[in-house]
């Protein structure tokens, strides 16, 4: 049964090494046996997938505005612009006026040429209290510590596309992109908020992101290979890739009321923390797997899996072990996503029942075909390193 206050899903902006829109995206994903677009070199030995070649004019008019962002805010902000217009709110002062917005974010990302410098003088110079408050009054823009807030991310989407209702910005990785779903449904379940921005964006082509995930030891090592095959190689499993995803969420008499295209109903959105050190893991998926009342009959899944070790090898065997369940590992194709990841499963599965078809195997030798049309699509993000979550994304009814 449909009520009023559903949380419906009238806007999709993406941004991955495919391509960019949920149109390209469908097209690209729908081709059986599609390759990933992979950079080797840049970074060996670790391998990621790039950002496409992009037109940031076509989102951030303003030089001004491009100019003072890093590369992931711009992705960001061009992911919630495209979201924003293939909703039919871009433009439209009244919906932005009033439109909240919930953004995943992480902690930006430093200047690794003022951290060179600094590095460099040190080498010179004594005196390096000194020398620091120099460098910081001289090389950085006042508003920036040595990497960058984590909220200028909605800042810059309130700054660009007028959208100034709430904000809330969330921190934590695969964390953060569920926690940012599951409070934008709640909120407009409870009739808080009528229509929601929300989503995230992560860029991985950065020394600085990179290493992050190696200090962990997380990053795969070597020649690529699918997510669900680097069990046993060189590493830590993890390929990561620059990319953004933004969702317009709305209540569905809302959305009716203004005469908009539905893609998807979003259902239940829960979440987890398990005490992975205390072997928790497993339970906690199997927990979450029941929490979402699957649907009766064979289920799609888009898993947000990011190929480390622990946390895709749990997830692998909690799928396996419903026959009902042919899973996807989008991250074969677009690298793991961090922020980005959660919402990017989400949209993936709201296309699969929008256009009531099911994507191929993304890997051959990992997954099962999937016959008949998707009605209702799991989505989820087992965190690489810590978090759990999952949604229900049904057909619009």
């Amino acid at each position: 049964m449909s009520s009023p206050r559903d949380v419906v899903i009238t806007g999709i902006g993406l941004v991955s090494s495919l391509g960019e829109g949920p149109d390209t995206h469908w097209q690209k994903l729908a081709q059986p046996g599609l390759q990933p677009v992979l950079e080797a070199a840049r970074f060996a030995p670790y391998t990621v997938h790039p950002l496409p070649e992009i037109d940031w004019n076509l989102q951030i008019a303003k030089r001004g505005d491009q100019r003072q962002m890093e590369t992931w805010q711009r992705l960001g902000t061009y992911a919630a612009g495209m979201a924003l217009d293939d909703a039919g709110i871009k433009g439209n002062d009244e919906l932005c006026t009033t439109m909240d917005m919930v953004v995943a974010a992480g902690g930006g990302e430093r200047d690794e040429a003022v951290d060179a410098a600094i590095l460099a003088a040190s080498e010179s110079r004594n005196d390096r209290d000194v020398l620091l408050n120099e460098k910081l009054t001289t090389e950085l823009r006042p508003t920036l510590f040595l990497a960058q807030l984590s909220n200028l991310l909605a800042g810059n989407i309130s700054i660009v596309h007028k959208v100034t209702g709430s904000s809330r910005t969330f921190m934590g990785e695969e964390g953060a992109g569920v926690a940012a779903v599951e409070t934008a449904a709640a909120r407009i379940r409870s009739g808080q908020s009528t229509h929601i921005l929300v989503g995230g964006a992560f860029q991985t082509e950065h020394s600085d992101m990179l290493l992050g995930y190696e200090l962990a030891g997380y990053l795969h090592r070597g020649p690529w290979k699918p997510v669900w095959q680097r069990q046993g190689a060189e590493g830590g499993g993890l390929v990561s890739g620059s990319g953004g995803a933004f969702l317009v969420l709305e209540q569905r008499e809302h959305a009716q009321s203004r005469g908009r295209k539905i893609y998807a109903e979003l259902g239940p959105v829960i979440s987890g923390r398990a005490r992975r050190s205390r072997g928790e893991l497993d339970a906690e998926i199997a927990a979450l797997l029941k929490q979402a009342a699957l649907p009766n009959g064979k289920l799609l899944a888009l898993s947000g899996a990011s190929g480390a070790h622990t946390a895709t090898s749990a997830e692998k065997a909690a799928l396996d072990a419903n026959p009902a369940i042919s899973a996807r590992g989008f991250a074969t194709l677009t690298g793991h996503m961090k922020e980005a990841q959660f919402p990017f499963a989400v949209a993936l599965a709201a296309l699969a029942v929008d256009r009531k078809a099911a994507y191929p195997v993304f890997d051959a030798a990992a997954e099962k075909p999937f016959e008949g049309i998707p009605e209702t699509v799991l989505a989820t993000a087992i965190g690489y390193h810590q978090f759990e979550g999952m949604a229900l994304v049904n057909a619009a009814a």
